[in-house]
């Protein structure tokens, strides 16, 4: 004869009373009254037709029968405990997909040396990163939020710095400074080949450089004209002449004698990347998490050369 599949409950009762020979112990384990533990096992029984519990006036214990059951029963208490105790660590624990939009710049200098470890440290959260250097509407491209320099992002929203200030650095491999020397002051660049940068809605970008009030902005010469800094820099490596890129990414080959510096003292700090997202819309769950996580973790994490904390 069949029967239907006991009530948990009950299977939970009698597990307690086989373990703990004991209906008031297992009551107390389980916060019934020993009324209510005693007729679940007896409705186990009745369903059964086998005695699972041996009792007499002075000792509780399983059976034959009880015991394989309770062998068999255990492990899958076990799971089931398992399975709702990491139910419960995860209430509250940000979940989602978060979609970032931000220039190439940013992707190699912050997103790239980070990630892993907020993954790491969110695994329910996942992370698209759209590289658009040039203005984006994050609403209308679905993003949770942009990231860019701190003059370009719109005054209408949150913005959150990232990263600390940015500085860019004139270099050029040994050969080109053997041949056309290293230049002094900031014009000197106009007599010497350069790697132009051109931005992405068409204008050609003027070096721009400071030293205490002075400020200068030049349309350097070259016959190299990029849109990417890494293709700057590389150029740079292969000797085509002087480029201005990130400090952050030019410091390895400087510190390996691949690349020479020149004109440091007309090259302090800029702006720093701000991420941003609208302050009419709340912050989802993922996105809150992302600017918690980096508030927590920028002086502890590894960061790149040249850059500080936010």
């Amino acid at each position: 004869m069949t029967t239907s599949p006991p009530d948990l409950r009950q299977l939970r009762a009698f597990a307690a009373v086989a373990e703990l020979q004991s209906y008031r112990r297992a009551a107390a384990r389980l916060g019934l009254t020993p009324s209510a533990v005693s007729q679940s096992v007896r409705a186990l029984e009745a369903a059964l037709g086998q005695p699972l519990v041996q009792r007499t006036t002075r000792s509780v214990a399983p059976s034959a029968v009880g015991l394989e059951l309770l062998a068999r029963l255990r492990p899958h208490l076990d799971g089931l405990d398992a399975a709702w105790q990491a139910a419960q660590e995860t209430v509250g624990e940000p979940a989602g997909l978060l979609r970032l939009n931000m220039p190439r710049s940013a992707a190699q200098l912050l997103m790239a040396p980070r990630m892993s470890a907020f993954l790491a440290a969110h695994p329910r959260i996942a992370v698209e990163l759209q590289t658009q250097d040039g203005f984006v509407d994050i609403v209308a491209a679905g993003c949770d939020a942009g990231i860019r320099f701190e003059e370009a992002v719109p005054r209408d929203m949150v913005a959150v710095p990232l990263g600390g200030p940015q500085r860019f650095v004139v270099v050029a491999a040994p050969a080109v400074t053997t041949e056309t020397g290293v230049p002094i002051e900031p014009w000197d660049l106009l007599s010497r080949p350069c790697i132009r940068q051109r931005f992405p809605h068409g204008e050609l970008y003027h070096w721009e450089f400071a030293r205490g009030t002075e400020r200068v902005a030049l349309d350097v010469p070259g016959r190299l004209t990029v849109d990417d800094q890494p293709l700057a820099l590389q150029a740079a490596l292969d000797g085509a002449g002087w480029a201005y890129v990130y400090e952050a990414t030019a410091t390895p080959h400087l510190r390996a004698g691949r690349l020479v510096a020149a004109l440091e003292d007309w090259c302090p700090p800029g702006t720093g990347f701000q991420l941003y997202y609208p302050g009419r819309h709340q912050a989802s769950p993922a996105l809150r998490a992302f600017i918690d996580w980096w508030r927590r973790c920028d002086d502890a994490l590894p960061r790149p050369p040249g850059t500080a904390a936010a």
